[in-house]
C-alpha cells in the first residue's frame, strides 16, 4: 500500500519483520507442545525459545536463501537455523509450510480486525457527540435529492450511527470467522504430528484450531473478512457522499474543516472543496475490489493449491490498510464537520411551504374526500409553487375547495414544523439506548 493512505500501526502487522516473528512463534510454540508430548528434547524447545526469540531476523538474508530455496519458509527455517544451532533439527517436526503460512495470515488479520473495530469505535463516538449536538436542527430530508418532508441533522447522523454500530458487530463476526490455526501437516490428516500441538499454537497466539483443514486453512473464512471489509468501506462511501452532496454551493448546509492556509484550487483561490470525503469515495471503491479475489481463492484445486497465495499477499495489507485509513479519515470528517443550521432553515423554505404537502393530503382524506381527490387537490396548488414561486399556504387559503373541507384553522395547523421532529427522542433512544 502506498504511504499516502497508511497509517504505521496498521502496516507494522503487515511487516517483513512481523511476518517473520510470528513464524517464529508459531514454531516454537509447537515445539514446546512437542517437547511436552515427548516427540523432542525439552532442552531443544528452551533452546529454540531463547536463541531464536533473541535473533534479529534479516529480511535480506532470508531474501538471499530464497533466491535458491525458491521457497520462503524453507529459506526463513534456514535462516532461524543460524541462530539456533544444532536443536534446529526439531524445528518443524511433522509440520508443512501452509501451517506456518496461513496460522499466521489468521494472526495478521486478527490483529487487523482489532485496529478497524478501533476505527469504528473513534467513528461511532465522533457520530455520537455530533448527533446529539444537533438532535434538534431542523433540515430538510430528500428523496431522489429532491425536498421531500423535514427531519434533523441530529437524526441523519444517528443513522449513521446505527449503520456503523452493524458495521462494528460485522468485523467482530469476521474477526471471530478469521481467528484459527492449522498445524495438522500435509493435507491436513495430522499423520506426522499430534492435534495436541495444534491446540497449544492455537491457543498460545489466541486463536481456535480450524475443526478440519484440508493442508490450508478453508478460503470461505477469508472470503467472509474481506467480503465485510467492502460493506463497512460501502458504508464509509454512503456517509462521505452526505456530506459531499451537503457542501455543494447551492446547498452549504455543511462541510468539511478548511484548515488554515489549505488551498482548494490551483487556479480559482475562493474554492473549497470536498476533497476527503472524495478520497474516501475512491478508497471505498479499492477495499470493495479487494473481496472478489478473496471469494475466487475458495475453490482451491483438492486438498491445497497456491492460487490463493499471491492475490492475499496483496489483499491482506492493502485492504486493512486501505480501510484503517478510510476509517480514521472519516472519523476526523465527523469530529471537524462544519454545520450551517441558518442554511439549513434557509433551504427547507426555499419552496415556501411544500413540504408539508402530505400533511394537508392527509387531512383531506380524512375529512372524507377520496385520495384522487385529495391528491389532485394538493398537488394543483403545490405545481404553482414549483412553476411561479407562489407561496404554498396562501395558495391553498385562496383554495376555495381545499378550505371548503378544511377550513382556515385546519390548513394553517398543517404548517407546524414541530409535527415532523415530534419523535426524534425515541429514534434516539433506539439507536443509542441512553435517553
Amino acid at each position: 500500500m502506498i504511504p499516502r493512505y497508511s497509517r504505521p500501526e496498521m502496516v507494522a502487522i503487515w511487516s517483513p519483520e512481523t511476518r517473520f516473528r510470528i513464524w517464529f512463534e508459531i514454531e516454537a510454540h509447537a515445539c514446546d507442545a512437542l517437547a511436552e508430548i515427548g516427540v523432542i528434547p525439552k532442552s531443544a524447545a528452551k533452546t529454540i525459545w531463547e536463541r531464536g526469540g533473541a535473533a534479529d531476523f534479516s529480511v535480506d538474508r532470508i531474501d538471499e536463501i530464497e533466491q535458491v530455496t525458491k521457497h520462503d519458509v524453507i529459506a526463513f527455517l534456514t535462516h532461524l537455523a543460524e541462530f539456533v544451532g544444532e536443536d534446529s533439527r526439531f524445528i518443524h517436526q511433522g509440520m508443512t509450510s501452509s501451517d506456518v503460512l496461513d496460522t499466521c495470515l489468521n494472526v495478521q488479520l486478527t490483529r487487523a480486525a482489532d485496529l478497524l473495530i478501533a476505527g469504528v469505535d473513534r467513528l461511532l463516538a465522533a457520530l455520537k457527540t455530533r448527533a446529539y449536538e444537533h438532535k434538534d436542527t431542523i433540515t430538510i430530508g430528500r428523496s431522489h435529492a429532491i425536498h421531500a418532508e423535514p427531519t434533523t441533522f441530529g437524526v441523519k447522523l444517528a443513522y449513521a450511527y446505527a449503520e456503523f454500530a452493524r458495521c462494528r458487530a460485522r468485523l467482530v463476526a469476521a474477526r471471530e470467522e478469521i481467528a484459527t490455526c492449522a498445524i495438522s501437516g500435509a493435507v491436513g490428516t495430522f499423520a506426522n504430528i499430534d492435534p495436541r500441538v495444534e491446540e497449544h499454537v492455537a491457543k498460545a497466539l489466541g486463536l481456535k484450531p480450524e475443526p478440519v483443514s484440508t493442508q490450508v486453512i478453508p478460503r470461505d473464512r477469508h472470503a467472509m473478512f474481506f467480503a465485510t471489509l467492502g460493506v463497512v468501506a460501502s458504508s464509509v462511501e454512503r456517509l462521505a457522499v452526505e456530506v459531499r452532496h451537503l457542501q455543494r454551493t447551492e446547498v452549504l448546509e455543511a462541510e468539511e474543516y478548511f484548515s488554515p492556509g489549505q488551498k482548494g484550487s490551483s487556479a480559482m483561490p475562493h474554492k473549497r472543496n470536498p476533497v476527503l470525503t472524495e478520497n474516501l469515495t475512491g478508497l471505498a471503491r479499492m477495499v470493495r475490489a479487494y473481496a472478489m479475489p478473496a471469494m475466487e481463492n475458495v475453490a482451491l484445486w483438492h486438498e491445497r493449491d497456491i492460487s490463493h497465495s499471491s492475490v492475499e499477499r496483496m489483499i491482506g495489507p492493502d485492504a486493512t490498510i486501505t480501510l484503517d485509513f478510510a476509517l480514521a479519515r472519516l472519523a476526523t470528517v465527523v469530529e471537524k464537520l462544519l454545520v450551517y443550521p441558518e442554511n439549513m432553515e434557509k433551504n427547507l423554505n426555499r419552496f415556501r411551504g411544500l413540504v408539508h404537502s402530505q400533511r394537508v393530503l392527509l387531512a383531506l382524506t380524512q375529512a372524507g374526500v377520496s385520495r384522487e381527490d385529495s391528491y389532485r387537490l394538493v398537488q394543483r396548488n403545490a405545481m404553482k409553487v414549483w412553476e411561479q414561486g407562489k407561496d404554498f399556504l396562501e395558495e391553498l387559503l385562496a383554495d376555495e375547495e381545499v378550505v371548503k373541507v378544511l377550513g382556515e384553522e385546519q390548513i394553517r395547523e398543517k404548517f407546524d414544523l414541530g409535527y415532523h421532529t415530534k419523535h426524534v427522542d425515541t429514534i434516539f433512544a433506539r439507536v443509542f439506548g441512553d435517553s
